[in-house]
């Protein structure tokens, strides 16, 4: 266990980028403040002081759209199913030794905040867990019993024991008396940001979906199925929602229009 504070050795953030997705098609390639989006989801990464930041994407317009950043750009295949796929495809292609902490970073999140991209990659030095994750507060019990919420549990000792679309934990009286009453409780939002080391990544990618994953469309349940650890911290910051449909990217416009009207009033 040590700290990602040691120089060169740092920490490597990684942007899985795809232009397919189905809710909004060309992603990251669709305008936010005049530029395309995948560059803003760059410039955090960056400030969150990586010794590394790849784009891994498999549409040379993605790559033509940052030759002129300070990001590696890795050219992955066509037919990976998830970001972590895609990324293990980075490993093997760019030699990452099994021990370099790799954080993923979702290429649709352009508020991500560096402090807490540098969080995650601290978890996972300060722990000799396979992978590592952030949690925040649950304050609305419309957030509780929201399925797109995902909901996690932890350990005494910071790991997490399930995640879940489901309100966990159950408050078996409360909830029986009053579901829309949010009880006192320590409910735990799960934030999808992850932090690997680059060996963990490549068996990770190799490891059958697991039917937990499956019955809960969760990608970390396959994790936690074959008996992997995951640490989860804490965010010590807000992470804003990401841009997964044109009413999300309304949104970013509005909050880039307002944080300009605020630096310039």
């Amino acid at each position: 266990m040590n700290s990602i504070d040691s120089g060169a050795a740092g920490f490597t953030v990684a942007i899985p980028a795809r232009m397919g997705a189905t809710r909004l098609p060309g992603k990251p390639l669709r305008m936010l403040a005049g530029e395309p989006l995948i560059l803003h989801v760059v410039r955090r990464a960056l400030d969150a002081g990586a010794s590394e930041v790849v784009v891994a994407t498999d549409d040379v317009r993605i790559a033509e759209a940052l030759w002129q950043t300070q990001v590696r750009v890795c050219m992955t295949g066509t037919h990976h199913a998830s970001g972590s796929d895609r990324l293990a495809d980075c490993a093997e292609q760019l030699g990452w030794d099994d021990d370099r902490i790799v954080v993923n970073l979702q290429g649709d999140e352009p508020f991500a905040p560096p402090q807490g991209i540098r969080a995650v990659a601290q978890c996972l030095a300060e722990s000799d867990a396979s992978m590592a994750t952030l949690a925040a507060r649950i304050e609305s019990t419309d957030a509780l019993f929201d399925p797109n919420v995902v909901k996690l549990v932890r350990a005494a000792n910071g790991d997490a024991l399930y995640f879940s679309r489901a309100p966990i934990p159950w408050h078996r009286d409360a909830f029986v008396r009053d579901r829309l009453t949010l009880p006192t409780g320590d409910w735990l939002r799960h934030i999808g940001i992850y932090a690997y080391r680059a060996g963990f990544l490549r068996r990770f990618a190799a490891m059958p979906q697991g039917r937990l994953e499956r019955i809960e469309s969760l990608e970390q349940l396959r994790a936690l199925e074959a008996g992997v650890r995951i640490a989860v911290a804490i965010t010590p910051v807000a992470f804003p929602p990401g841009v997964d449909t044109e009413a999300d990217l309304e949104r970013a416009e509005a909050r880039f229009a307002l944080e300009r009207s605020v630096r310039t009033a």
